[in-house]
């Protein structure tokens, strides 16, 4: 018998207590260890919800405040409704973003950086209002006087790997121009030590 045929059956099969005919010994324990690790595996998934995923429409925002603390920044909304904003900038790449009915039911839970999101805003359309409304306040703002446009930028991940940042140009009358996206220096080893 060949040296791993040998090893295979040691490790998965055993002598019957009376004779000699081979019988699984640890496929049960194997099928018990698999069913273990499959449980375990979705536990540790249910854990990792991601804030905004942990709420559901109608329920009251006080279940917001109880679980994320006070907002950091609030907002009117034109339907009479309120955005409710917490944050993760300047170094974190995420915004919870709750819109609140004026009963104070929550009508909708989202990130709010992320590219879906950026791509809502309309060139041309757009404000600085608009977009402090929809994002919340930048992570840094500046001015190019040669281009006459003032900058808003924020961190965020796109598609969970990349650190990026996203941002708004505005005219002198607030209104938006362009965006861009590029990469986050911050996260860039080939530029780090320029900032």
């Amino acid at each position: 018998m060949p040296p791993e045929e040998f090893m295979f059956n040691r490790l998965f099969t055993a002598p019957t207590p009376g004779g000699t005919t081979p019988q699984p010994a640890r496929a049960g324990r194997l099928r018990r260890a698999a069913l273990a690790c499959a449980c375990f595996g979705a536990v540790m998934l249910t854990g990792c919800a991601q804030p905004w995923q942990q709420f559901q429409p109608g329920e009251d925002q006080s279940t917001l405040i109880t679980r994320l603390g006070a907002p950091r920044e609030t907002y009117d909304l034109p339907n009479g409704s309120r955005r409710l904003m917490w944050p993760t900038q300047p170094m974190g790449e995420t915004t919870t973003a709750a819109d609140v009915d004026a009963a104070g039911k929550i009508l909708s839970v989202r990130q709010v950086l992320q590219p879906n999101e950026f791509y809502r805003a309309e060139v041309g359309k757009w404000t600085r209002d608009d977009v402090l409304v929809n994002f919340g306040r930048p992570v840094e703002t500046s001015y190019f006087p040669l281009m006459k446009r003032e900058v808003w930028t924020y961190r965020y991940l796109e598609d969970n790997v990349w650190y990026m940042m996203f941002s708004f140009y505005f005219d002198n009358q607030g209104v938006l121009r362009t965006t861009q996206k590029s990469p986050d220096p911050l996260h860039d080893p080939d530029r780090r030590s320029l900032f």
